[in-house]
Order: structure tokens, then sequence, then C-alpha cells
């Protein structure tokens, strides 16, 4: 990546990171359900929903808080998508869980952007595995 590109997307807000971040995410965890064999449409969106909805992705980001997962630079990224401006708004749960999936997506963008491929597909397996271990604390 040039200096130019890689100073372009650091000056991206942490909304539009977390753009390229959800979609990022969102194909590795498509991947993922197809090798496990789901192919029917509507189980593919339920099962997907386990791993991308915004209570998930901010359990996610507790438990990579908690196990000290991210690095300092992807923590800046994630507060930066966190406290990002937003003019959409949240559906089906809190303004505070939606900031956080914003962050946690923001952190997909960063490393997608960035092209870190290697450490973004650490990042997705790590939260494939905590999904799977039955790691996310309870959705209410």
């Amino acid at each position: 990546m040039s200096e130019l590109q890689q100073q372009d997307f650091r000056q991206l807000n942490g909304v539009a990171l977390a753009y390229m971040g959800d979609a990022a995410y969102e194909v590795f965890i498509r991947r993922h359900l197809i090798e496990q064999g789901y192919t029917k449409p509507t189980k593919l969106h339920h099962q997907a929903t386990m791993y991308v909805s915004a209570k998930a992705q901010a359990g996610l980001i507790a438990l990579m808080e908690a196990d000290d997962f991210l690095t300092e630079e992807e923590t800046y990224y994630f507060k930066r998508g966190r406290n990002a401006k937003s003019y959409t708004h949240a559906k089906n749960t809190s303004v505070m869980t939606y900031r956080i999936s914003t962050g946690f997506e923001a952190v997909f963008g960063y490393l997608t952007l960035s092209d870190q491929d290697d450490r973004l597909a650490e990042v997705a397996h790590w939260c494939i595995e905590q999904v799977e271990a039955g790691r996310l604390p309870n959705e209410k």
C-alpha cells in the first residue's frame, strides 16, 4: 500500500471503517457457515445472526478486552468506531451495544484497508471459535 493510500484510510471516520469491516467480517462468517454445510438461505441467515448481530459483536469485544486480544492500534480503531457519530440508529438493541458493534466492525475495516490479511483472518477465526465455544454472554 502506498503512503498516500495508507494516509487516506487513516483519515476515514469510524463509520466508514465500520462499513468496510461489516462486509469483511460477513464474508468470513458466510464462508464458515457454508463450509459447515448450511445451504438454505433461512438457515444461513439464522446461523449468521449468532455471529454478526450487534449483541454478538459487543460480546466479542468484551471477550477481546478480557483476553487482551487486540493490539494497541486495533483498540484505537475500535474506539474510533465506537465513538463515531452515526446517523443510523440501533434496531432491537441499545444505543451503547450498537456503538460497541460499530467499533468492532471498525477494527475489521482497519485490518482490511491496511492489508493485514493474516491478522484479519486470525481475528475472524478467533471470533468464530468464541461463538462456537459458547463464550458469549447470554443475549437478553
